[in-house]
């Protein structure tokens, strides 16, 4: 990625004459967050009283009114609704509908929101200044008679698709500023939409949105194509007002709390509780890196230097109802989202940043791809990817990949303390290889560990190959580096399995 010229476009927000394009475009957006970035940051204002001191399931209560969604009854493939400031999302939003010539904004309206059993008066809400906190939008995904949720925006940066038989898991940021550091996280936020009329029969849904920050501003444009996978393919600039320490791009958020390579921290039923199980990488080169999640003691921030990767995401791989047992949750369903870089990247890395959580209500993971050379400051930054929210046909490496991982040991006649770890592995390059194909484990440690056994056979059951491993680590204080692949003969047959053991 590199610098790109000044955009000179002048935001329009008037009717213009008909000449066959839009009046509104991704360099309007741009050209907002230019001068708001010439600009000091203003801090947004305070929710008002009636609206602070809300709890969760208050805030739950205020819905937006069914019969008043954007589009419904004007015979559109989507329909859009919106979320009410409060509780965490205090700030405002504005939200335009772009038609054709011409851009009007959707006011805040109380009378287009159920509030439910709250007891404020919300006719005391007009004139406040009061936005929305993000929006909605529903399309037919799953059945014909049906929209459902595909697409959300609510909170600072934060979004989230879906595509068919997904439930909502995974998200993901426009920006990470500063994340894991000891002077504290930034969150940049979205604080306008501006939304295509879709034709009557589009399959696609346009969103621009700009974004602000105390260091930075921001445009975006995203393109929603919902389907069996989701497809969002985002292009930004970015304007910053003053350096970023660590910029992270195309930030994933989700939750690990406990799965097959940890147990849970107290009696539960359920054999495993994530969102998300590993961190797939796919480097410049072409090797296929998987680290399975762990939920640490401590803040864990580990990162691989990839330079222009070709992919990464955080992925749900475990698709089996069994191995969760939990019939309202559905981690099964969660999606997995690999995000696509187009164009060079150029020189970074993969960050992967694991927090300590002690339940699952906590997203602690999250992932982004940090450039090796920050933006600099009064010059446009341009980076586009693609995302893909998967469940039914995953990216995974072409020949041979991780489907779990395990700690833990058998029965042995004296226990030492040794840790052991089993894997699993299945793919095309195993299924194509003779019954009595010599497959060899290879794996290599860091210097805090001495590998004790090793060994390797093919997995009757699955038709796939099993690993299993056993080392002693020297210092329990420190964290050990693991890396593991398949080999037939000199041939490499399998992604690379990146395990860290945290220090205890």
């Amino acid at each position: 990625m590199t610098p790109v010229a000044p955009i000179l476009t002048a935001l329009v927000l008037v009717l213009l004459p008909a000449h066959g394009a839009l009046a509104f475009d991704f360099d309007d957006v741009a050209s907002r967050a230019r001068d708001l970035a010439a600009a000091p940051y203003k801090r947004p204002p305070a929710l008002p009283k009636e609206l602070q001191g809300l709890d969760y399931d208050r805030y739950r209560d205020i819905r937006y009114k069914s019969d008043r969604f954007l589009w419904r009854g004007a015979n559109l493939p989507f329909e859009l609704a919106f979320f009410h400031q409060g509780l965490f999302f205090d700030q405002p939003v504005r939200i335009y509908e772009i038609a054709g010539q011409s851009v009007r904004e959707i006011p805040f309206d109380p009378d287009t929101f159920d509030y439910g059993a709250n007891k404020f008066d919300p006719s005391k809400l007009r004139g406040l200044g009061l936005g929305f906190a993000g929006f909605r939008a529903h399309y037919a995904v799953n059945t014909p008679k049906y929209k459902d949720e595909v697409l959300v925006f609510l909170g600072a940066s934060y979004f989230r698709a879906l595509g068919k038989g997904q439930s909502f898991g995974a998200s993901a940021r426009g920006l990470a500023i500063d994340t894991a550091l000891p002077t504290g996280e930034e969150f940049p936020r979205f604080v306008e939409f501006w939304i295509e009329r879709p034709a009557p029969s589009a399959t696609s849904l346009v969103v621009y949105a700009l974004l602000d920050s105390r260091r930075l501003a921001g445009a975006y444009r995203f393109v929603l194509r919902p389907g069996v996978d989701t497809v969002v393919d985002v292009k930004a600039r970015l304007f910053m007002r003053e350096s970023v320490r660590k910029l992270g791009l195309a930030p994933l958020t989700s939750m690990f709390f406990f799965g097959e390579n940890q147990r849970p921290p107290y009696d539960d039923y359920r054999p495993e509780v994530h969102d998300s199980d590993g961190l797939s990488i796919q480097s410049g080169s072409g090797e296929w890196i998987w680290r399975p999640l762990v939920n640490p003691r401590r803040l864990l921030v580990t990162s691989f230097t990839v330079p222009s990767p070709r992919g990464f995401g955080l992925m749900q791989r475990d698709r089996e109802y069994l191995h969760y047992e939990d019939t309202e949750v559905r981690h099964e369903m969660r999606p997995s989202v690999w995000i696509e870089p187009r164009g060079q990247w150029g020189p970074g890395r993969v960050e992967l940043v694991q927090i300590p959580s002690p339940d699952e209500t906590n997203d602690n993971i999250v992932a982004y791809w940090v450039p090796a050379e920050a933006p600099l400051l009064k010059a446009p930054y341009d980076f586009e990817y693609r995302m893909l929210w998967q469940k039914e046909v995953e990216v995974r490496p072409p020949q041979a990949w991780v489907t779990q991982t395990r700690r833990g040991r058998g029965y042995m006649r004296k226990p030492d303390n040794s840790v052991s770890f089993v894997i699993d592995w299945e793919g095309p390059a195993l299924k194509s290889l003779p019954a009595e194909a010599e497959v060899e484990a290879v794996v290599s440690t860091d210097a805090n560990a001495e590998i004790l056994e090793l060994n390797s056979w093919r997995n009757e059951v699955t038709g796939g190959q099993r690993m299993t491993v056993r080392l002693k680590r020297v210092d329990d204080a420190k964290p050990v580096e693991l890396r593991g692949y398949l080999r037939n003969g000199a041939s490499v047959i399998s992604e690379t399995w990146s395990y860290l053991l945290p220090p205890q």
